[in-house]
């Protein structure tokens, strides 16, 4: 067993909430330590529906304090990370058996105004049978309502953070798992299962701290790894989403309101394609076996083809991914209406070292949730430098004054040998950094094997080399979405390329 030494911090679990408290802590001067039990962003925090908003509709159970919250961030990140995160306008067809026109306008007057708008447009009033957003909707919805949230990569912020704390000393060990934890003289002692597909040791560690963000195994670290108790509990809800061709024109994305008052996402996705989700469906299983069913796909399909012209059929399904959403069990009845906010409990203090378990919390909100964290950790902490990331950008996002298209077009002139669809999926994948990835690459040769679609050896070798990347699926569903266009062929040779490296 390999001793660790002691640390101030463990981190447990390589989602978005685990990455950005352990980039928040090391970057005030303590000694951290992130442990995995997968790869990075492997569960929920690669199955969301790819959007950093305020949440419009959490308006309507009175969750002002988190809208307000995530609309700040939106501005937030926004800055930090514009290769990643980029402005997206929704188009809301008016349907007023659910909702009626004054309360949407009410609705998104408060949406504009809540959170110090700065960058984004706001809303506006659209006569569907006019304007060419109306095109691909039915007659019946004569108007719509557009607003202004981000898209962003979910599973490149993860691990984007992972990276920003490994740069500012943390230790990141994915595909390791915490198995056991126990107080000894003031520490917890941690001993950390041997790596997946390795002949690495097992790890020992000591920590004068825990923060236990497993998502959906918060309960399980708490009761089988600490063996403890908690009043919290994690409530598992289903969210689905499927893949299908992009069939109208335009960058906008729509919302539909679909008949019991829930809302769909249609949105762009990568090149030619679209997002429609999400589910909202309570789950009692494993999280890491959780699947789309018929009846998620049947629902998805019949809110959208409500309003389109166009009758979207599964045989026109591509790809389809669910996650499961680890949200803080309020006692709500409807799953919809579970609060999407975030609640820590604690363990321990004074003489004996702290637990903090996570439960709860929305991709938006990551950043203000490890400050929340760090101010938890004050009193075992309180030499800790101040807040900072909040003026800080991820890797690849010092991009001058957020301009991402024209630094993609400065690559582009810089690398004039390289085809423009690559050169802007390296900008948009890696921003400032895209240079580290081609390094001295001079002409496609140079960019080695290629194994389909834009996936060429050279970006293969430094995901491996730089991103914890071990497995064919860390590549083509994580580190990037080349798994949308490359056949079983090319994902086998991929497979067989790292197996052999």
């Amino acid at each position: 067993m390999k001793d660790l030494g002691t640390v101030d911090l463990l981190v447990i679990g390589g989602g978005i909430n685990g990455a950005g408290i352990a980039r928040d802590a090391v970057g005030r001067g303590l000694s951290v330590v992130l442990c995995e039990k997968g790869d990075l962003a492997e569960g929920t925090s690669s199955r969301s529906g790819k959007l950093v908003h305020g949440g419009l509709r959490y308006l309507e159970y009175y969750e002002f304090r988190l809208v307000r919250e995530a609309l700040i961030e939106r501005e937030v990140l926004l800055k930090a990370a514009p290769h990643i995160i980029w402005p997206m306008r929704f188009v809301l067809p008016h349907s007023p058996e659910q909702r009626p026109a004054w309360l949407v306008r009410l609705g998104l007057f408060l949406y504009d105004h809540l959170g110090g708008r700065q960058k984004l447009p706001g809303c506006r009033r659209i006569d569907l049978r006019r304007e060419p957003e109306g095109a691909i909707i039915k007659d019946e919805f004569g108007l719509a309502f557009e607003y202004s949230d981000c898209w962003v990569d979910d599973s490149r912020l993860v691990v984007l953070n992972a990276l920003d704390a490994r740069e500012r000393g943390a230790t990141i060990l994915t595909r390791t798992a915490a198995t056991s934890a126990r107080r000894v003289d003031g520490f917890w002692e941690v001993d950390l299962g041997e790596p997946q597909n390795s002949s690495g040791a097992a790890y020992r560690l000591r920590a004068r701290a825990i923060v236990n963000a497993a998502g959906p195994w918060v309960e399980d670290v708490i009761g089988n790894v600490t063996r403890l108790n908690s009043r919290r509990r994690v409530r598992l809800v289903k969210g689905s989403h499927i893949v299908v061709p992009k069939f109208w024109q335009g960058p906008q994305a729509y919302l539909f309101q679909n008949h019991d008052k829930r809302v769909i996402f249609v949105n762009p996705y990568e090149d030619g394609l679209c997002l429609i989700g999400t589910t909202d469906v309570p789950y009692e299983g494993a999280a890491e076996d959780v699947a789309i069913d018929d009846g998620e796909v049947d629902y998805l399909l019949a809110a959208v083809n409500r309003y389109t012209t166009r009758t979207l059929t599964k045989g026109e399904i591509c790809h389809a991914f669910s996650g499961v959403r680890p949200l803080y069990d309020d006692q709500a009845e409807n799953p919809s209406a579970v609060t999407r906010d975030y609640v820590f409990d604690t363990d321990g203090g004074n003489d004996r070292p702290l637990l903090l378990s996570v439960f709860g919390g929305k991709i938006t909100t990551f950043r203000k949730l490890a400050e929340h964290a760090m101010n938890e950790l004050e009193r075992t902490f309180p030499k800790a430098r101040k807040p900072w990331t909040a003026i800080a950008p991820l890797p690849g996002g010092d991009i001058p004054d957020a301009d991402f298209d024209s630094f993609a077009a400065d690559l582009g002139l810089r690398h004039g040998w390289l085809p423009a669809p690559l050169a802007r999926h390296y900008a948009r994948l890696y921003g400032t950094r895209s240079d580290v990835v081609l390094r001295s690459a001079r002409s496609m040769d140079d960019l080695g094997r290629h194994f389909g679609g834009l996936l060429y050896e050279r970006e293969v070798q430094y995901l491996r080399d730089v991103e914890w990347a071990a497995t064919a699926e860390d590549i083509l569903q994580r580190r990037t979405k080349h798994g949308l266009y490359l056949d079983a062929r090319g994902s086998a040779a991929l497979e067989q390329w790292l197996q052999a490296a």
